[in-house]
């Protein structure tokens, strides 16, 4: 009998963000059917960002987060009505300014110009690394720009990841 029968996903608790956010990129790259969400307050210590797999993949997956050095907090097992999605889609804001662009994901505003694709301002958030991502990132065109959770390492990091892949996909519609 398996550690996971009965569960339908086994949940990756992780005490940092960063960590979170390699996790996830990491097993989505592995090929996982991955979910994030927050973690039921029940098992909630460390970030509010939970990965997590069918129960049947956990070995594999754990395997593959130990060989990439990702330190687990814990590994707990719940049906999959316990981890609410984080609802993104939900989240996502665009502002069409003429030639300008701007897709806003929580709080992270990314704004690029549509016919270059370059981006122009990066804003919001309250977090450390943000400073440094928008020098990285501003004046750069979005398939030449590093993205942002190469560099950055919190949750604000994380949301403006998601706004620049909607600006990505935004931009290649609008140059179609």
């Amino acid at each position: 009998m398996s550690r996971a029968e009965g569960y339908a996903r086994a949940l990756f608790l992780f005490e940092l963000f960063k960590d979170a956010m390699q996790a996830e990129h990491t097993l989505r790259k592995a090929g996982f059917n991955i979910k994030t969400g927050a973690p039921p307050p029940e098992v909630r210590t460390g970030c509010d960002l939970a990965i997590s797999v069918p129960s049947q993949d956990v070995n594999a997956a754990e395997k593959v987060l130990k060989d990439n050095d990702i330190p687990i907090l814990d590994v707990v097992f719940t049906f999959e009505e316990e981890l609410p999605p984080l609802q993104l889609s939900q989240l996502v804001k665009r502002v069409d300014f003429g030639n300008y662009l701007m897709i806003r994901v929580g709080n992270m505003k990314l704004t690029f110009e549509k016919k270059s694709g370059i981006i122009v301002n990066i804003s919001g958030g309250g977090c450390p690394d943000i400073p440094l991502l928008a020098l990285k990132m501003v004046g750069k065109p979005l398939d030449k720009a590093p993205q942002p959770n190469e560099i950055g390492y919190t949750l604000c990091a994380y949301t403006l990841q998601k706004a620049y892949e909607y600006a990505v996909e935004a931009w290649r519609k609008v140059k179609k």
